[in-house]
Order: C-alpha cells, then sequence, then structure tokens
C-alpha cells in the first residue's frame, strides 16, 4: 500500500493489545507495526507475546486475546531486539499513543532492561489530530474520512487492524486539513495541521513533559506537578520546598520513564545551584 505523506524518514505506525491500561503493572500481549517509508512504500510485522501473567477475562472480551492464544509466544524480552530493530531511525505513530501505547511499550523496554530513546523521535497521534479537528473514536474516524466500516466480525479490536485503520485515517487527515486555518484560546490564527511530521508531533504532544503526564509545561514553559497537592506548582520549586517529595516519588508506583524524567529535573536544579 502506498502513502501520500511527505516524509523526511520513516514513519513507523504501531498499536497494543495488554493485559490492561497500566503501564507499570500490565503488560503487552500483541503488536502490530507499519512503517511506512518516505520512497512511498511500506512494510509491516504483527508479533504476539506471552504477558507472563494472566489476561484479566473482561479483557480477553474487547480484544479476544486468550491465555492460550499467547501461552506459546514469546516473551518481550525476547521480541524486544526485533521489535526495536524494525523501529530503528522510525518516527512514531498511532492512535492515542501518546496517553497509551507510547507509555506502555517504554515501560515495557525498561522493564527488560533495554534501551528505547524515543526521545529525539517525532511521536504523531492520529487520535490527538481526530479529536481537535472532529471529536470522535477511531471507528467514527475511518467512517467519517475513509467511508468505511469497522466490521464486528472482521478484524476490529485486533493490532493489525486497528493499526492498519490508523495509517489510512491519518492520510486522509493530513490531506483534508492541511493549512486549515483555526484560532487559539488568545484569538491568534494558527494552522494545526500539516503534511510536516514536525508540526504533527507538536499538535499530538500538547505539553505533555512525562509520558504518564503526571508532569507538564505550563504557558511559561516551565514544568509544573499535574496531579496531587501540588498541581501546578514548578517541580524544581516543590523540590525546594519539600525536598522529600521527591524522595516520595521514587519511592511510589510511578512509570519509569516519569522517575527518570523526575530525576533528570533534579539533576539539573542541582547543576544549576552549583554554577
Amino acid at each position: 500500500m502506498n502513502h501520500s505523506l511527505k516524509l523526511k524518514k520513516p514513519l513507523a505506525f504501531f498499536d497494543l493489545e495488554t493485559t490492561g491500561i497500566d503501564p507499570v503493572n500490565d503488560r503487552i500481549v500483541e503488536i502490530s507495526m507499519l512503517k511506512a517509508m518516505p520512497d512511498g512504500s511500506t512494510s509491516s510485522k504483527t508479533f504476539r507475546i506471552n504477558p507472563e501473567m494472566k489476561i484479566p477475562y473482561e479483557t480477553t472480551l474487547i480484544h479476544g486475546i486468550s491465555d492460550e492464544d499467547v501461552k506459546d509466544s514469546p516473551t518481550f524480552k525476547k521480541l524486544a531486539p526485533e521489535i526495536l530493530a524494525f523501529l530503528e531511525g522510525c518516527d512514531l505513530a498511532g492512535y492515542n499513543s501518546v496517553k497509551f501505547d507510547l507509555p506502555m511499550l517504554v515501560e515495557e523496554c525498561m522493564r527488560v532492561g533495554v534501551d528505547f530513546d524515543f526521545s529525539k523521535r517525532k511521536m504523531v497521534d492520529a487520535q490527538k489530530i481526530f479529536h481537535y479537528m472532529e471529536p470522535r473514536n477511531l471507528a467514527a474516524a475511518f467512517k467519517f474520512y475513509c467511508g468505511k466500516e469497522m466490521s464486528d466480525e472482521g478484524r476490529a479490536h485486533s493490532a493489525e487492524f486497528d493499526t492498519f485503520v490508523t495509517f489510512q485515517v491519518l492520510n486522509e487527515q493530513v490531506k483534508r486539513y492541511e493549512n486549515n486555518e483555526r484560532k487559539d484560546e488568545k484569538g491568534q490564527v494558527f494552522v494545526p495541521v500539516q503534511n510536516d511530521v514536525d508540526v504533527l508531533d507538536k499538535l499530538s504532544r500538547g505539553n505533555q513533559f512525562d509520558l504518564a503526564n503526571r508532569m507538564v509545561y505550563n504557558d511559561k514553559g516551565l514544568v509544573v506537578f499535574n496531579f496531587g497537592k501540588h498541581k501546578g506548582k514548578v517541580v524544581t520549586d516543590v523540590f525546594r520546598a519539600e525536598p522529600s517529595y521527591y524522595d516520595w516519588m521514587m519511592k511510589g508506583d510511578f512509570a519509569r520513564d516519569t522517575k527518570r524524567k523526575l530525576t533528570d529535573l533534579k539533576l539539573s536544579m542541582s547543576g544549576m545551584l552549583q554554577r
């Protein structure tokens, strides 16, 4: 399948099916990836994964993958090198991937000691674009942009099918909204959607700082907490006033990526104090 996206480097669409929605405690049971190349060509891979834990019955009802289906599948640790090799040199894309799929994938990699450095990659979230322009879900997006139905009897709720659908949706979104003007909160005219992964990355990530959205950028570009008693407060200011809060978070049930970003802020603050 060919595409019309203007790409400087490969763009890898991916979708996960998991045991649940908690990146810290849940695991991946299926990953599907579709790589769109700058020359217009594509390639894809799909893997079933043994999560090494039971898949809740209510989750199986959603994606159709049971314990029996994955009992003989390789673990994520075994598949990680092949998955990351496929994603090597790619920017990333998905549907609700900024909030769910990317944090889950990064957490799995860190859990098995594999370095998945996404900091230099662009991240395009077709759901963010869709909800920004036409608030709907993936099935409605497929019907709205592509004029097709996600059949209840077909491959709906499979990672492979959802990845394939998301790829088509993003193509149509770019065609439809490229260079359309919008106004921000202050009434300033801007163009949110362009056929440029840099622009789509900015729209998809918003003010996010860490993948779990525990910390965000405020309107001054400073990192603030996005939860708890210090919500809205600048992280480094909290560290100065209450140093134990850092220790509490590092010992708490927070995602590894959140703890890593928290430590980066702590170290950068220490560096500034030493100058």
